[in-house]
């Protein structure tokens, strides 16, 4: 978990890094466009922008129809047709970044013979209105989209919800066993493991009806709230109360929360 966690935040910093560099590097290259205005440049990334997305977008739809062609030949990953909505968002998903830019940014400054490189200023300008527009217009608008088209994972029947729980049974049901084999003289020396060997045993012989999650949802997140608002008025009547409890319990009542909006 502090792995995962340390390469995400490395990773995170090393993309603002670039972004910065670029940022601070712009006016220079908005100085060395030569005979090429702003307003110019602006407009050729805008429009290498829009040949980018539909080139894409044509590129998605070939390459299922490509697929359709050749499942008549030889054996592909899924027979099936996506449709029309998998394309669209996959198409819809090219977003350009960091990789854009590191390519545009290994264009050399001079050419072999010490001369500088045609309009490289231009080409970084354009890469950088390419990426501003991809990830506003593309990031921003695709949470939009993947509501509108409603994808279904076919290769999964069962819910989310449905695989979680049966994975969660699987494992409680492995450890009872586990303890009962191996370890059974210590559940009373260690009351923690007895503990917890109860709450597995719990979790298997439980009757939890995934079809009714959404209602078990929204009760448990009104009991929730509920107890936000005894914590919250707690911390006003009680001047001399710890606010620092008070905020880690609130933390907790958000973790519960959140878990359970995933469904964990």
């Amino acid at each position: 978990l502090h792995s995962i966690n340390v390469w995400q935040s490395f990773s995170f910093l090393l993309n603002g890094m670039v972004f910065m560099l670029i940022g601070l590097d712009l006016p220079l290259i908005v100085s060395g466009l030569g005979d090429t205005s702003i307003y110019q440049a602006t407009m050729y990334g805008v429009i290498i922008t829009v040949v980018l997305i539909i080139i894409r977008m044509f590129a998605s739809y070939g390459a299922v129809v490509f697929t359709l062609i050749m499942r008549n030949f030889i054996n592909v990953a899924d027979a099936e047709s996506p449709g029309w909505k998998v394309p669209i968002v996959l198409g819809w998903t090219g977003m350009r970044g960091v990789v854009s830019l590191a390519a545009a940014l290994s264009i050399p400054v001079t050419l072999a013979d010490g001369s500088p490189f045609p309009h490289r200023n231009l080409i970084l300008f354009i890469t950088f209105v390419v990426i501003l527009l991809t990830l506003v217009l593309q990031g921003l608008t695709l949470p939009l989209l993947l509501k509108k088209v409603k994808l279904k994972d076919k290769d999964f029947i069962k819910s989310e919800k449905e695989i979680d729980y049966e994975i969660r049974s699987e494992l409680a049901k492995i450890a009872v066993e586990k303890i009962k084999k191996e370890y059974p003289e210590k559940l009373e020396q260690f009351p923690a493991l007895k503990e917890q060997f109860q709450s597995w045993e719990n979790r298997i012989n439980s009757s939890e009806i995934i079809i009714n999650y959404p209602e078990y949802q929204q009760i448990f997140a009104d009991i929730l709230q509920h107890q936000r608002m005894w914590l919250i008025n707690k911390n006003r009547e009680e001047l001399l109360l710890d606010e620092e409890i008070v905020r880690k319990h609130l933390r907790l009542i958000d973790l519960q929360e959140e878990r359970l909006s995933l469904g964990k």
